[in-house]
């Protein structure tokens, strides 16, 4: 299932980001998965093997993974074989519960103190919680494709003001991968860790925005094309927007990086597609940009 190993891969590059910096700005931190359906044990043992290479830094600290799914408890024994495995301290615990996540989640995170401490939740196929306790809260959920706007509503209905979302398309079968969070800089991050995801034969993602739903290949440097037409798009219906408005609407409405702009907007400077004020001069974030 070349589509469940990108969403894995991501969600172990997001959590080598993710991990050092909760456990560097507080002295405890949640990790809280859930499923409407079968839990995926290679998603939890995953996690929990990433969560293993931060030993040193769980000194005095504490990291409680959360597994929630209508049996949620068939995980237990696996990783416990995993942790033993592993060597992983005692600082690091983790807590699989029964039942439906809508219900369950709330109250599991409740018990497992994630209330002011950073938390990061990862849903596949189950419904955003009305309410999380963490702080800062972020949210991975993976869904069936088609449904972004829908998704985005309520991420944005539950207080995270930054979102993002990506398709990943293999063939017939495709799936959403969603972010949200209140810092630009974990969204960045969460980019960055989109783009360098091993290429999975057949896997190529889809801007869920995108009308015209172009596909494009997994890449470092991934095809312009894309970002080129949406930036066209966007300063046509706005007028004129400086550079660190474009680098915005970039990171948030589009499935590339801020980082990825100012590349964009040299090449359409350069083919006279828009232009800019101050004409010359280094491309900072308070030149305006205009279509020509």
């Amino acid at each position: 299932m070349p589509i469940a190993d990108v969403t894995r891969e991501l969600l172990v590059r997001y959590l080598d980001t993710w991990t050092p910096g909760a456990l560097g700005s507080a002295r405890r931190a949640t990790f809280a998965q859930a499923w409407s359906g079968p839990a995926d044990v290679g998603l939890a043992e995953a996690a929990v093997r990433v969560f293993a290479e931060f030993s040193d830094r769980l000194r005095g600290r504490r990291l409680t993974v959360v597994l929630v799914a209508p049996q949620a408890r068939e995980l237990a024994g696996r990783l416990e074989v995993v942790q033993a495995e592993l060597g992983t301290p005692a600082e690091l615990a983790v807590h699989p519960v029964d039942g439906d996540p809508v219900q369950r989640l709330p109250v599991a995170l409740k018990a497992a103190g994630a209330a002011g401490a950073p938390l990061l939740v990862y849903l596949d196929e189950a419904p955003v919680p009305a309410a999380t306790m963490g702080k800062p809260v972020e949210l991975i959920l993976v869904a069936p494709a088609g449904g972004w706007a829908e998704q985005r509503q309520a991420l944005r209905a539950t207080g995270y003001a930054l979102t993002s979302g990506v398709e990943l398309v293999n063939g017939d079968e495709a799936r959403l991968v969603g972010f949200a969070t209140g810092s630009a800089k974990s969204l960045e991050a969460f980019k960055n860790c989109l783009w360098a995801v091993d290429e999975y034969a057949g896997v190529r993602y889809r801007d869920p925005t995108d009308p015209d739903g172009h596909l494009m290949d997994i890449s470092l440097s991934p095809h312009p094309g894309p970002l080129r037409r949406e930036l066209l798009a966007h300063l046509g219906s706005v007028g004129s927007a400086s550079v660190v408005d474009l680098r915005h609407f970039t990171l948030t409405e589009t499935v590339f990086r801020a980082s990825d702009t100012v590349r964009v907007l040299s090449a359409l400077l350069s083919a006279g597609a828009v232009t800019r004020e101050p004409e010359r001069g280094r491309l900072s974030g308070d030149v305006q940009i205009t279509v020509a």
